[in-house]
């Protein structure tokens, strides 16, 4: 009989993390002191949000990925929370919208300029008010437009369509009131069709997040759960408190919660430790709050089914994580993952780059990068509210590389279309309604950027608040094309200063390794006569 090994072997085992030199980070960030257990930080490949400290409310800052080294103490910020601000997530499907939950009990939509955020934003496009007590996470659905969960102090998890015109949404389209106590956690399947979700009850829940009915629920006698994550569609992954207080993660069959298929004790660290998974790798990244390290498994539906491969250390203890999407990688260097770790004693936000090592990195490595899900929805809400499962749609990060879009064509944010009219099963007054609101639309809020030269202001504003079109600041014209490509060439000088930079010291580095050198050798030379 031939031996087999009892671990497989993996092309990541090689893997490493590579952080960001100085003048690639972001310096002087003034990071929340908050003591919940969030990530505190959101990236997208156009932005980077940061919830900061601040007095008299709550306030989170809004910087371009290309924004790197030192930060304006007074660089502006988005502050139009009455209380700290406890969570923010980008919409994946729109690089420009952000939503925040806060301790003031909302949950508020901000738009983001294009050119980046140069002075205050205070008004929000759109206020979601259901909760009694302090919302404390958020979660966008993955496949389906305009689909966002909340989750607050009262116990309560709301579902809210967000593509309603109204800009103060009172009522979300389903209340979850399954939990306890607070909820710590959620994570979608990846059609979106099924919720898992950590309560402080240690336990771990699978939902319908449609209809709030509970599916399956684990047991506390083993495993005392803080966070969890889906792994595909047939496992979950959670991280939390083993009965002799070891830190552990376990991992689960979701047809079956009563045992789990592995459990793995890891150390005896107070910290919470966050798991993060690519689907696109197989991979496991577990980051611990207050840790400085970051562990790497490959992970497989068949036994071991987890396989440790490295770890990234640091002195530097971290407070939470922002994640880039894939579309964001730098493929040219094989880097498969990144984070963005917020160091507070620091004040720093540090890119940490997980990258394979290849031979010849410039050409594009197609057994490391898959096709991933982009930034089209598959569905809009209104579909998925209907009973429709539809998983992402995949593009190819290969460069000059465009796939086309599965699905039937979708209807364009700003408005309906009249054949989608026809299509709604609506009777002749709510039709006649949409008729009307779309005429608005159209007139109102122009599709293509070039119409916006006659462009004014909305009149029918809700009292005490005030829509801002897509992607302009209050009081700020749109970005005009020149200046799109002016800014554009700065980023590219910028970048281009700091290689420059990186290249003088690693010059003056080598100056003083020959200087040294040469009077080594003159010593030798000098006692050899």
């Amino acid at each position: 009989m031939s031996w087999r090994p009892a671990f497989r072997s993996s092309k990541f085992r090689h893997i490493y993390g590579k952080a960001a030199t100085k003048h690639h980070g972001y310096c002087g960030v003034p990071i929340t002191t908050s003591v919940h257990d969030n990530h505190h930080c959101s990236v997208n490949p156009c932005f980077i949000a940061v919830v900061t400290e601040c007095s008299g409310g709550g306030a989170f800052l809004v910087l371009s990925v290309h924004h790197t080294g030192r930060v304006d103490p007074q660089h502006p910020r988005v502050c139009g929370h009455s209380a700290t601000v406890l969570d923010v997530k980008w919409n994946p499907f729109d690089d420009h919208c952000i939503a925040s939950c806060s301790e003031d009990c909302t949950v508020k939509l901000w738009d983001i300029p294009a050119n980046g955020v140069h002075q205050n934003i205070t008004v929000p496009r759109k206020v979601l008010q259901c909760h009694t007590r302090r919302v404390s996470l958020l979660e966008w659905h993955p496949t389906a437009r305009d689909i966002l969960l909340s989750s607050a102090y009262d116990y309560k998890v709301m579902v809210w369509d967000v593509s309603l015109s109204d800009s103060v949404l009172r009522t979300p389209v389903a209340v979850i009131s399954l939990h306890p106590e607070l909820v710590l956690s959620m994570s979608f399947n990846t059609d979106g069709s099924a919720l898992a979700t950590t309560c402080l009850d240690k336990r771990v829940r699978i939902i319908n997040p449609r209809t709030g009915h509970l599916l399956q629920v684990s047991s506390i006698k083993q495993h005392k759960a803080n966070k969890v994550v889906y792994v595909g569609d047939n496992m979950l992954l959670s991280t939390g408190i083993s009965p002799w207080n070891q830190r552990q993660m376990v991992l689960w069959d979701t047809e079956d919660l009563s045992e789990p298929l592995l459990e793995e004790e890891l150390d005896g660290a107070a910290g919470v430790l966050f798991p993060f998974y690519d689907p696109d790798t197989h991979l496991i990244y577990l980051a611990g709050k207050g840790d400085g390290n970051i562990r790497y498994y490959d992970i497989s539906c068949v036994k071991p089914y987890v396989q440790f491969l490295d770890e990234y250390r640091s002195v530097h203890p971290q407070k939470g994580l922002g994640v880039m999407p894939k579309r964001g990688l730098d493929v040219s260097s094989c880097e498969i993952f990144r984070f963005y770790r917020l160091v507070t004693i620091k004040d720093l936000v540090e890119p940490l780059s997980i990258i394979v090592p290849r031979r010849c990195p410039e050409i594009f490595q197609e057994d490391i990068f898959p096709m991933t899900a982009g930034n089209e929805a598959a569905m809009t809400a209104h579909q998925w509210l209907s009973g429709f499962n539809r998983g992402p749609v995949l593009t190819s990060l290969k460069p000059g590389t465009r796939v086309a879009n599965p699905y039937p064509a979708m209807p364009p944010r700003s408005g309906l279309t009249s054949v989608d009219i026809q299509c709604l099963t609506a009777g002749p007054t709510e039709q006649a309604f949409l008729q009307e609101e779309l005429a608005y639309q159209n007139a109102k809020y122009p599709k293509e950027l070039a119409d916006l030269s006659c462009w004014q202001e909305d009149e029918t504003q809700a009292p005490g608040w005030a829509y801002i079109p897509h992607c302009c600041e209050p009081s700020e014209c749109p970005p005009s094309k020149a200046e799109s490509e002016l800014l554009q060439v700065f980023y590219r000088q910028q970048e281009e200063i700091s290689e420059l930079r990186e290249q003088l010291h690693h010059s003056e580095v080598r100056i003083t390794q020959l200087e040294r050198d040469i009077k080594n050798t003159r010593n030798n030379m000098r006692e050899a006569f």
